[in-house]
């Protein structure tokens, strides 16, 4: 017996019925007077005032009393997706309108989930829809999920229900952020702030994940390498400095080759920095929200994300100060030392708290620098929303141009700190040029240099942050591809 050919045009399924509000309609059992009887009424309950529409401060009062998180700027977005004449209030028909298309949206993927068709999700099959996508709970989290929904606690989830429980998330419905969702109106943080993949706690691919993360963080590090070694021969010149006079240096010091000094350690401490990042992150986030599932917030979140970017700044520390060793030591003869005995020269003449310098100012910057870059990133996202992607979410193009302008800023910002480290680390031996610590860095530059000691070598570190950025996210989406993640 011969197999069906799936090119043949007579073999393949016929397409899916389209689906009107008809259909969703007789699933509910609910006549159109009733339907309209029920949005009027969900209208009614957000315009307090009496006014006959809605506006961004009454949408976020409703979403307040119905216990939808305020944080996650629900309220916002819902105005933005209902407000269709971009008056800046939510007419009843906007309103209307935007429920029709909604409810349609939310039948396609409640059919799709209801494998059995009996007109209700069982638990196995809500489980095997998120396994899909993978996402992976435990019988007490898929517990958790389906009594969220179910109202009438019967253990399965009806269109009513599941459309009851969606209905005013503004977003596009996929597995995906339904889940999400289901998260945050139910109070369980997933930490997206802090540099973190969404939900990738209870994601079956985590290892995949952080594969793809260290060897996208791989491809941009080595792909700016030059850029790097550049600007920290600049950060740490006490005397006047300048682009040329150092490319030169760096080139007779070796060629082409020389600008990646040190590379190899920039690239051997990306996995470990963010799987100790990202596991960190998820103790902190009981820790500081006392051990339940309470959302700790923006301020939370901050705070976790920063303790856990300190914990692995300091874990990897010393491989950073022997690449800045690396990158800075003088060679006479055209040729580095090898790792092991720079490692071992550190050891013998230093001791082993010499591995540990510059980490103070180090960590100090990590807090300011994700404030400063969470905070710029979530207005220009909010800015591109309103005027330029009006219909629609910004692409990944987009968020990665703000993320680009977001990064440079807060990276400018806390630089002082970064040339401060450099020197730290870069600085051996004693005597009247020694340095006491990271006040009297401070002082020698600003008393030797003025404030612009603090920025030398900015220019290229900014260079870096474009290609760094796209070049991560290429690599991240082709990893992602190759390890067969969505």
């Amino acid at each position: 017996m011969t197999s069906p050919d799936p090119t043949d045009p007579s073999n393949k399924p016929p397409p899916a019925p389209a689906v009107s509000m008809d259909h969703v309609l007789a699933a509910l059992g609910e006549t159109k007077d009733e339907r309209e009887t029920r949005l009027r009424s969900l209208f009614s309950f957000f315009d307090t005032r009496n006014a006959g529409y809605l506006d961004s401060k009454q949408i976020e009062v409703g979403l307040s009393a119905l216990q939808i998180p305020s944080e996650y700027k629900y309220a916002k977005e819902l105005l933005r997706v209902c407000d269709a004449n971009r008056d800046g209030r939510v007419e009843y028909h906007e309103f209307r309108r935007y429920m029709d298309d909604k409810e349609l949206e939310l039948y396609h993927i409640f059919q799709a989930i209801d494998v059995e068709h009996n007109g209700c999700i069982l638990p196995e099959e809500l489980y095997d829809a998120l396994a899909k996508a993978g996402i992976e709970l435990d019988d007490d989290e898929l517990a958790s999920f389906v009594e969220r929904v179910d109202k009438d606690n019967n253990g399965t989830i009806t269109f009513e229900e599941w459309r009851d429980f969606l209905l005013l998330y503004p977003h596009e419905a996929t597995i995906e952020n339904i889940y999400q969702y289901w998260e945050r109106v139910s109070l369980v943080d997933i930490g997206e702030q802090a540099v973190i993949p969404a939900g990738i706690s209870k994601h079956v691919h985590a290892t995949k994940y952080l594969l793809a993360g260290g060897v996208a963080g791989a491809a941009s590090r080595t792909a700016t390498a030059p850029l790097d070694r550049l600007k920290v021969a600049l950060q740490v010149q006490t005397t006047k400095a300048s682009i040329g006079p150092a490319v030169n240096k760096i080139w007779k010091e070796g060629g082409v080759l020389s600008f990646f000094r040190g590379n190899g350690l920039n690239v051997v401490k990306v996995a470990p920095e963010s799987a100790i990042k990202f596991y960190t992150y998820e103790l902190l986030k009981d820790v500081i929200g006392g051990g339940d599932k309470d959302d700790i917030g923006t301020f939370g979140r901050l705070l976790a994300g920063g303790m856990a970017g300190a914990v692995a700044q300091t874990a990897i520390y010393p491989m950073d100060l022997v690449k800045t060793r690396l990158q800075t030591y003088v060679c006479e003869g055209g040729k580095a030392p090898s790792l092991g005995k720079l490692s071992k020269d550190i050891w013998v003449h230093e001791g082993p708290r010499a591995f540990y310098k510059g980490i103070v100012p180090s960590i100090l910057g990590i807090i300011p620098y994700a404030g400063i870059d969470l905070a710029v990133y979530e207005t220009l996202k909010e800015m591109s929303k309103t005027y330029i992607f009006v219909d629609s979410e910004p692409g990944p193009l987009a968020q990665l141009g703000c993320g680009t302008v977001s990064g440079a800023l807060g990276a400018t910002c806390v630089y002082p700190l970064q040339v401060i480290r450099t020197r730290m680390q870069a600085h051996q031996g004693s005597g009247a040029a020694a340095y006491n610590g990271m006040t009297d860095v401070f002082m020698k530059t600003y008393k030797n240099e003025g404030p612009r000691g603090f920025y030398k070598g900015l220019f290229p570190n900014l260079l870096k942050v474009i290609p760094a950025a796209s070049i991560t996210y290429i690599a991240y989406e082709a990893m992602k591809k190759a390890l067969d993640l969505k």
